[in-house]
């Protein structure tokens, strides 16, 4: 698969097979990650992989429950307040890996850790996996007790957390709006 491929045919998956992720897959998107590019090269990514199914439940309810606590009512989209308060849904949508991907606090640690994510759902991609990036993990994965729960340092901040399996179904390809470009010359 060429690198246009990968990137237009790249999709958020929320529907997963129970078909285990083989290690050695795991292993080539962790490669694939850490070959992302990092201001002054510090590389600062830590890459933590989740396959015990009894954590990811447990950091899914935790992770609801934190966001129906902390999160203004008023900002959130109605759908979501149902969903959160769903005790059957789960924010890994039944995934069978979570990769966190974390740095220790500093400059550009966000963004270092952001390519080395968008490199990883490529690779999975181009595998023929599936991949989400789950912004409903990251106010809990946060906390002290968040961290704990992912053997974080108590320094680090979890900035991806993404959801690795094999598809059930592709979804559609979603329309882009025309690019805005301001030219300068």
């Amino acid at each position: 698969m060429d690198i246009r491929e990968a990137i237009d045919g790249r999709r958020a998956v929320r529907e997963f097979t129970t078909k285990p992720v083989e290690e050695a897959v795991l292993h080539l998107l962790v490669d694939a990650a850490i070959q992302a590019p990092s201001a002054v090269n510090r590389q600062p990514w830590l890459l933590t992989i989740v396959r015990d199914s009894s954590l990811l439940a447990r950091v899914s309810n935790e992770a609801k429950a934190y966001m129906l606590r902390t999160s203004p009512a008023a900002l959130a989209p109605h759908h979501f307040l149902d969903i959160l308060n769903d005790p059957k849904f789960d924010i890994f949508y039944g995934a069978p890996v979570l990769v966190v991907i974390s740095a220790a606090a500093g400059p550009w640690a966000v963004e270092d850790c952001s390519l080395a994510a968008e490199n990883l759902k490529l690779a999975a991609h181009a595998a023929g996996l599936g991949t989400c990036w789950i912004g409903f993990a990251l106010g809990r994965l946060g906390t002290p007790d968040g961290k704990s729960a992912l053997k974080l340092a108590d320094t680090g901040i979890p900035v991806a957390p993404i959801i690795v399996g094999h598809p059930k179904s592709v979804p559609s390809a979603v329309s882009r709006k025309a690019p805005r470009i301001n030219w300068i010359s």
